[in-house]
């Protein structure tokens, strides 16, 4: 597949842009996440200007997600009890005209979360966020995961995300050492991250609560919001790894510059 016609840089202006909404709204999301990375998440989401939730009991979970902003479903530590309350919120979400972010974790390598990924598809997320490996098995390409880990190259996997985003409706996020985010026909490149952000326990399932808090702003923008999400992300992602020592003084630094970003570091001011 040529990708070059439709392959283009993200305006740095647009993510400038959605940061000064998304601080004026504070979204409500509702992270219906993996046990290991709850406590980063709702950093993150704080950090950003967002507030996080973790409302997971199946006798609850409908109710808020019809009055939340934004949902996360995130498959990383399924199990049965998780899957009937992630089914209940995003019917929830769905009825409510909520918006939702898929994070299909390890899919590929394992059959139940697998499956359940691939039900969870029929009900229409907003947009999805995987590493390659994940984006292409959801796909029903060949992938060669291991675990959460992706073996495939993002840039590879772009054609499976295209793929994905048509058969979907949703925006695909693919991420990488470069991400790419595509709703089927326009595809942006963000080359703005850094390989120590793999070396820390949630960075990208804490980019998809991110994206289901700028997809709150306005659901009709969606390329443009994920691509946001994501770039913001990167951003001070590359930022924290270039003063850090290692993973242990990365996390504050991210954490630290998250909330210390303004429009106009997007736009070239040093931070």
């Amino acid at each position: 597949m040529n990708l070059s016609h439709n392959l283009q840089p993200f305006p740095a202006s647009a993510a400038a842009h959605w940061l000064t909404q998304l601080r004026t709204a504070s979204p409500l999301v509702h992270c219906l996440t993996n046990q290991v990375v709850q406590n980063f998440t709702a950093n993150v989401l704080l950090a950003l200007g967002a507030s996080p939730a973790m409302v997971v009991a199946r006798q609850e979970v409908g109710d808020f997600s019809a009055i939340a902003n934004g949902l996360l479903v995130n498959v990383g530590t399924l199990n049965e009890t998780q899957a009937e309350a992630m089914l209940l919120a995003v019917a929830s979400a769905n009825g409510a005209g909520v918006p939702w972010v898929l994070d299909p974790v390890a899919v590929g390598g394992l059959g139940y979360r697998t499956d359940f990924a691939r039900q969870l598809l029929t009900m229409k997320p907003t947009a999805i966020r995987g590493n390659a490996s994940e984006v292409m098995a959801l796909a029903g390409f060949n992938s060669a995961g291991r675990g959460v880990d992706s073996t495939d190259d993002s840039l590879a996997a772009l054609p499976a995300a295209i793929e994905l985003a048509n058969h979907s409706g949703a925006v695909v996020a693919v991420t990488g050492a470069i991400d790419y985010v595509t709703d089927g026909q326009t595809c942006y490149a963000l080359p703005f991250g850094d390989p120590l952000m793999t070396r820390v326990v949630g960075t990208g399932c804490a980019l998809s609560a991110v994206v289901a808090a700028f997809l709150s702003l306005d659901k009709e923008k969606a390329l443009e919001l994920v691509a946001s999400a994501c770039m913001m992300m990167a951003f001070c992602g590359g930022m924290a790894a270039g003063a850090a020592t290692g993973p242990g003084s990365f996390v504050p630094r991210f954490l630290d510059l998250l909330y210390q970003l303004q429009p106009e570091h997007l736009m070239g001011k040093t931070l």
